[in-house]
């Protein structure tokens, strides 16, 4: 069941966006070679604790951490760790969760440590970046989910990168995942109407290589590419609005 939004909901959901958007920005200096994910981890929490906040990912399902830490091959909900230190060159997804007053902002963005890579790395970042553009200006009343997904695929697929499957976006609100499932894929069949009051995420995951992940049997959360190939993310959490979308993570 798809959860419409009253008029308060929503502006509980434009503070958590909000706040959601200034801890990212406020990680950003942080994200340079030397610096270990946990430091990451560590200084997202300090910051949300110092705000009156809570991290959502923290202790949901048993995740052990506040924010998801993903380096390189590394697709989505990777454990930040002091052994994990980032170096120049690196590409490493940030994905921040907090709760406000007990509603959840959700965005992620992929950092270039040092603000240089390969070449062929930093056109993902960036195709990953506009996929998810593209996907959000499907959002409008009368168009379909499934309606994201097939814009998203439609840009990625002639580019050869594999889109990844086994994760999509979400519905969030009080609760971190809600309905609907927002695929950054081509359906095979029409999902849900897009409605005035539906919050939800866009998120494509995009490797350069296969579509295919692995799940990490031993920590039970971290996904990685199947051939060891270098994945970004980029995600925004959306509001739907009478004439089109509302962007709520942002400053």
């Amino acid at each position: 069941m798809i959860y419409i939004k009253n008029k308060s909901e929503i502006e509980k959901m434009r503070k958590a966006g909000k706040f959601a958007a200034e801890l990212l920005l406020y990680l950003e200096p942080f994200v340079k070679s030397g610096v270990s994910t946990l430091e990451l981890n560590d200084i997202a929490e300090a910051y949300t604790k110092k705000n009156g906040h809570r991290s959502a990912p923290l202790g949901y399902k048993g995740f052990p951490k506040s924010i998801c830490t993903s380096i390189n091959q590394v697709v989505c909900h990777g454990i930040p760790k002091k052994e994990d230190v980032l170096a120049d060159g690196d590409i490493v997804n940030l994905d921040v969760s907090p709760i406000v007053d007990g509603y959840i902002g959700d965005t992620s963005k992929t950092f270039i440590v040092g603000g240089k890579t390969t070449p062929e790395a930093e056109k993902l970042v960036a195709d990953t970046e506009k996929a998810m553009w593209i996907g959000i200006e499907q959002i409008k009343p009368g168009n379909r989910i499934d309606d994201i997904g097939n814009a998203i695929d439609d840009f990625l697929t002639p580019l050869g990168y594999g889109i990844v499957r086994d994760l999509m976006g979400h519905g969030v609100g009080r609760n971190f995942h809600e309905e609907p499932q927002v695929p950054h894929f081509r359906s095979p069949r029409k999902l849900a109407k897009i409605e005035p009051g539906m919050i939800f995420t866009v998120e494509p995951m995009v490797n350069l290589g296969t579509w295919e992940v692995n799940f990490d049997r031993s920590d039970k959360w971290t996904v990685r590419t199947k051939d060891g190939k270098l994945s970004a993310q980029f995600e925004h959490t959306v509001l739907v609005t009478d004439k089109g979308y509302e962007i709520l993570t942002k400053v």
